[in-house]
């Protein structure tokens, strides 16, 4: 049987030079309404971990949460799924400096920005993160998923001692393959009903 899993991996197919018939016919059958376009798989962690805690099922929904795998990615995607290509709904959250990426993208694939609402984070998701939890839960939540080691080996690196602790928790959390995702879904899960992120709260009320 179809899911939303199958439509994800069509459309990342299509994108990269395949065919679209099979993405267009799990479309029409899933239904999809909505396409989340998200720029890795650690912001799809924490939009479905946001999603879960607030008991929605986005892909029973007819939302699809797609990692682009880099938001240079956006104009491709969007040409192919917004009114171009299969005629979705579209928005997205980005990093500041993807902004530009994102406005061009919006643009080429003829998007009304005010109809197909991106939401931009101040530095990147994971700021939005540490900053709404605070650098004190988030280094608690780090060793209570085992990376205590880690993470004080990290702080004792000389480059690390003019940094702030948001800055320094920040950059350990990009510092192996998967800890971001892994993070992702851990700290939006341990925020507060009134402590989420505005462009997390505000794209996820949009879909």
């Amino acid at each position: 049987m179809a899911d939303m899993g199958a439509f994800r991996e069509a459309v990342t197919a299509w994108a990269a030079g395949g065919p679209g018939d099979p993405a267009r016919e799990l479309a029409e059958l899933l239904p999809v309404r909505t396409v989340v376009l998200l720029e890795g798989l650690s912001d799809v962690a924490a939009v479905e971990a946001l999603a879960a805690a607030r008991g929605r099922d986005l892909a029973a929904e007819g939302v699809c949460v797609l990692s682009m795998g880099g938001a240079m990615n956006i104009a491709r995607y969007a040409q192919l799924l917004g009114p171009p290509g299969l005629g979705l709904r579209l928005t997205g959250l980005c990093d500041e400096r993807e902004r530009d990426y994102y406005a061009r993208g919006w643009t080429r694939a003829g998007l009304a920005e005010e109809q197909h609402a991106f939401f931009v984070c101040a530095a990147d998701l994971e700021d939005e993160l540490i900053r709404a939890l605070g650098p004190d839960r988030v280094a608690e939540l780090v060793r209570a998923e085992g990376d205590h080691r880690p993470l004080s080996t990290f702080l004792r690196q000389p480059e690390q001692r003019t940094r702030t602790p948001r800055q320094q928790l920040r950059r350990f959390l990009g510092t192996k393959k998967g800890r971001k995702i892994h993070y992702g879904r851990v700290l939006t899960e341990a925020l507060p009903p009134d402590a989420v992120p505005e462009p997390l709260a505000a794209l996820l009320s949009t879909v």
